[in-house]
C-alpha cells in the first residue's frame, strides 16, 4: 500500500427496521411504477449518515421482479429508504406528485401491490 492511502469504508450497522419504497421507470415509455412504503426488518445502514447500506441490492430485487414476473426488462429502478417513516412518506409524496400533478407530459402511474412484490432484507454483515 502506498504511503498516505488507506482502505476506508463506511461502517455499517444493523437497525431493527427501515422504511422503503421503489420507483421504476423506462426511457422507452411513459409508464412509471411505485411500490407501497414497506417496513423491512433487520436492515443495515451506514453508521455515519444512516443511509441504507447495499441500496443497489434492493434496486436489483425490484429490477429482477419486473424482468421475470412482469416481463419488463431493462427498467431503471430506484429505492428510497430511511429509518424514519415520516421522511420516506415525504419523499414518496413528492415523487408521486411529480408524475401525477406537476408533470407537463402525461405519465401512466401504477402501483405495485405488496402482495406482488416485497423487499427482503440484505445481509451486509460481511461488507
Amino acid at each position: 500500500m502506498a504511503a498516505g492511502t488507506a482502505n476506508v469504508q463506511a461502517q455499517n450497522v444493523k437497525v431493527p427496521h427501515a422504511y422503503m419504497f421503489g420507483f421504476v421507470a423506462s426511457f422507452n415509455d411513459s409508464t412509471v411504477y411505485f411500490t407501497n412504503i414497506q417496513k423491512v426488518d433487520s436492515v443495515w445502514v451506514t453508521k455515519k449518515k444512516q443511509m441504507l447500506a447495499g441500496r443497489h441490492n434492493y434496486s436489483y430485487q425490484l429490477r429482477e421482479f419486473f424482468a421475470n414476473q412482469r416481463n419488463l426488462p431493462n427498467r431503471t429502478c430506484v429505492v428510497v429508504a430511511n429509518v424514519d417513516r415520516k421522511k420516506v412518506e415525504k419523499k414518496y409524496t413528492k415523487m408521486k406528485n411529480k408524475y401525477l400533478v406537476k408533470s407537463k407530459k402525461p405519465y401512466d402511474v401504477r402501483n405495485v401491490a405488496e402482495t406482488d412484490f416485497k423487499f427482503t432484507a440484505v445481509d451486509m454483515s460481511n461488507d
